[in-house]
């Protein structure tokens, strides 16, 4: 399972970077958003709530999101969920 999906691009076509917003460059709306945050909990488990995090963002950050923020928001959630776990 792709945690993408349909949004990862075809082979050849420009890459995914860092950098890349989901709306401007990759093209995903409210709804894919929220479609990528189911498949981000299929795939890293309950530790990583990116609905949650939406939800803390403004609607501005929402719009500029990057791959390159997700990816720093998925990081940190799994170190403190590996913190937690280690401290009990």
């Amino acid at each position: 399972m792709s945690v993408l999906g349909d949004y990862a691009p075809p082979e050849g076509d420009a890459a995914i970077t860092l950098d890349s917003r989901f709306g401007d460059d990759l093209e995903m709306e409210s709804i894919d958003l929220v479609t990528l945050s189911g498949r981000l909990a299929e795939w890293y488990g309950p530790e990583v709530n990116f609905a949650e995090y939406l939800a803390s963002l403004e609607l501005d950050e929402i719009i500029e999101l990057t791959v390159g923020r997700l990816v720093s928001y998925v990081a940190r959630s799994l170190r403190t969920a590996a913190t937690a776990a280690a401290e009990r």
